[in-house]
């Protein structure tokens, strides 16, 4: 059987499925403003194979989402199934973050332009065909009334970012879906089986995750 466990933890949602052949069987999932993923992740790893009514040794692969995210969140995840692929033997699948949030939205026809927070009016974002094939690649940009213009047809936004560029991006052929707010493991089972079905792994040593722009800690100011 080809049962994985897929990990998604790049935003606030901490979510966990098991999947058999690309379809979900049992999914846990959690958004807080907190991001519990520290306190929640391995208790719902342990949730979902006891649902399951599978073991671990009967994981067939680990897929965990690679990207854009947030640094701590996808740390988390990249870090907990680094260890279970390395204890497991079995291989290490990298989701693309932001495929997995344009496939949430079950639509035929336009464009789909999942994005992510990144602080002030800056997005990370691309932009998928109703098929999920990609027409734009990932990147951080600054959102503006011009943003997106250049697409015709219906434009379907989902994300976190609903609630600040709704008042900026006014086109007509715009919608926002605002339901689909973050990326959940239960929409990775189809990419993940995909990609496995394709051999399409990465290396457990040295897979980092796509943080798309460079984590900085600054240093705490000196007081005179």
């Amino acid at each position: 059987m080809s049962f994985i466990l897929n990990i998604e933890t790049a935003t606030k949602n901490c979510s966990v499925s098991i999947a058999e052949k690309g379809k979900t069987m049992v999914c846990s999932e959690l958004a807080e403003e907190g991001y519990s993923h520290a306190e929640k992740l391995h208790v719902f790893i342990e949730e979902v194979i006891a649902k399951a009514g599978i073991t671990v040794q009967d994981l067939a692969a680990i897929a965990v989402s690679q990207g854009p995210g947030s640094y701590t969140g996808l740390r988390i995840g990249v870090s907990a199934a680094k260890g279970l692929c390395f204890a497991l033997n079995i291989p290490l699948i990298a989701v693309d973050t932001l495929q997995t949030l344009a496939s949430q939205a079950n639509v035929s026809d336009g464009k789909i332009i999942p994005m992510l927070d990144a602080r002030r009016m800056e997005v990370y974002s691309a932009v998928f065909n109703s098929d999920l094939t990609i027409q734009r690649a990932t990147e951080a940009q600054i959102i503006d009334e011009n943003s997106f213009k250049e697409y015709t047809g219906k434009i379907y936004f989902v994300g976190d970012c609903a609630e600040k560029c709704k008042t900026v991006l006014t086109a007509e052929n715009f919608v926002f879906l605002e339901d689909i707010k973050y990326p959940s493991a239960q929409a990775m089972s189809k990419i993940s089986f995909d990609k496995y079905q394709k051999s399409d792994t990465v290396d457990v040593a040295y897979f980092e995750p796509y943080y798309l722009k460079d984590f900085i800690i600054t240093a705490p100011s000196k007081k005179a």
